[in-house]
């Protein structure tokens, strides 16, 4: 497998990048600084009073600010509604701050939101921006809790727009830290056209039943650092879509939530690519899914050099997921080609499901998987006295504890369950 190459290279880009972030520590020591307050701009932040003129005015300033730090201060103690708004650069200085101390809301009522052209993408658009940091406790809360009890039958259009809630496209040097993300309508925050970023220690929340809430949604990207975060959707707790490389996800507590996963990709025939993925030393409890990697029939191009390692399960259900069939409705079709799903590796995965089978690799018969390396994988069901019944019972309508069809690869070490098509190997 082509595993080592790939990891050397990817710890090399990390190593780099911290090392530019030091530079760019260094290079601000020694250039000037100002700070502009949002509520200097007109902004009232009582929580009903529209403020996104003065916001809009506030970074306008932060962003056109010559030196080599400018701060838009969002105060403690406030409430801040704010309409659908852009932030957008490219900014004069070199380090620009957003430092969220308040809290800022979305409009209730989807139909309070001011949208440009009834198209309500996103909420919170930061765009083009080169040395972004956002930071603080603050919380930023989407209150998308009306847009998902919308009847979809009745109301199809505004179903189809729900907005993202935090969207980071074309920017580059991003770091965003300790703030909490909650109830956007659509995805909790997006990661889109950009490059080096950091997320850190992030809360992010909405209702378990929310409908496409994913916590984090990397599209598009490249060097891409997650961890140490807490998410609770009613989605994937981080999603990894086509055209992300060099993705590092790391210490996330996920559930509930549909755990942690690459894709969908290649659905009406498009070609999307995944790869140099790695995820480890995560948690999931009480989550639909584990770790997943979905593609759709007849789609085209690959998810390469993916790692889950280390990973802690508590009552997940289906914890190891390759889907090369995925389609979440009924009317899906049979095609031969497929999105191409080569060197995974699964290390050191343990802990407990809920429901049987423990490992699904479900795989094209036309594009099998290759390289699928499985090593010390212990996944026991949660009720060990139903373990017990289930094996004494055990009849050929009982689920087996894994599933695996066109996959080509190794095991070594402990295999609970064992998986038959993978060959095993004794060192």
């Amino acid at each position: 497998m082509a595993n080592s190459a790939m990891f050397s290279t990817f710890i090399l880009s990390l190593t780099l990048f911290h090392i530019f972030q030091l530079v760019q520590s260094h290079y601000s020591l020694y250039h000037e600084s100002k700070s502009f307050n949002v509520l200097n701009y007109g902004a009232i932040g009582d929580g009903f009073s529209d403020d996104s003129k003065a916001f809009k005015d506030a970074w306008e300033d932060t962003c056109n600010y010559i030196g080599s730090q400018s701060t838009m201060e969002i105060p403690e103690g406030y409430t801040f509604l704010l309409q659908p708004i852009e932030f957008h650069g490219p900014c004069k200085s070199k380090k620009i701050i957003l430092s969220i101390s308040g809290n800022l809301i979305a409009p209730e009522s989807p139909y309070e939101w001011e949208c440009k052209k009834d198209h309500c993408h996103k909420w919170i658009e930061f765009g083009h921006i080169n040395g972004l940091h956002i930071n603080g406790h603050g919380t930023l809360d989407g209150q998308g809790t009306k847009w998902w009890s919308l009847d979809c039958n009745k109301y199809k259009n505004a179903c189809l727009k729900r907005p993202r809630g935090v969207v980071i496209s074309h920017s580059s040097n991003v770091h965003i830290s300790n703030i909490m993300v909650k109830d956007s309508p659509n995805f909790q925050m997006s990661l889109e056209d950009s490059k080096w970023v950091i997320v850190k220690q992030l809360t992010i929340t909405a209702d378990g039943d929310s409908p496409n809430t994913d916590g984090i949604h990397i599209q598009r990207s490249q060097n891409v650092i997650v961890y140490e975060s807490n998410i609770r959707t009613g989605d994937d707790c981080i999603s990894i879509g086509d055209g992300s490389k060099y993705v590092n996800i790391s210490r996330i507590s996920c559930g509930p939530g549909h755990g942690i996963s690459i894709g969908s990709l290649g659905r009406y025939g498009t070609k999307e690519t995944v790869e140099n993925v790695v995820v480890r030393d995560c948690t999931f409890r009480e989550t639909t899914n584990g770790v997943r990697i979905k593609t759709w029939q007849g789609g085209r191009g690959h998810v390469r050099n993916v790692l889950f390692e280390r990973i802690k399960l508590h009552g997940a259900t289906r914890p190891i997921i390759i889907d090369q069939f995925y389609c979440p409705h009924s009317q899906c079709k049979n095609h031969t080609r497929a999105v191409e799903i080569k060197n995974v590796m699964y290390n050191h995965i343990h802990g407990t499901s809920i429901k049987k089978p423990f490992v699904q690799l479900l795989c094209s018969k036309s594009v099998p998987c290759r390289g699928i390396f499985m090593n010390d994988i212990n996944i026991r069901n949660e009720n060990e006295e139903e373990e017990e019944k289930y094996h004494k019972s055990l009849s050929h309508n009982d689920h087996p504890s894994a599933e695996c069809i066109n996959v080509k690869g190794e095991s070594n070490g402990v295999m609970k369950p064992k998986l038959g098509c993978l060959e095993f190997k004794r060192h």
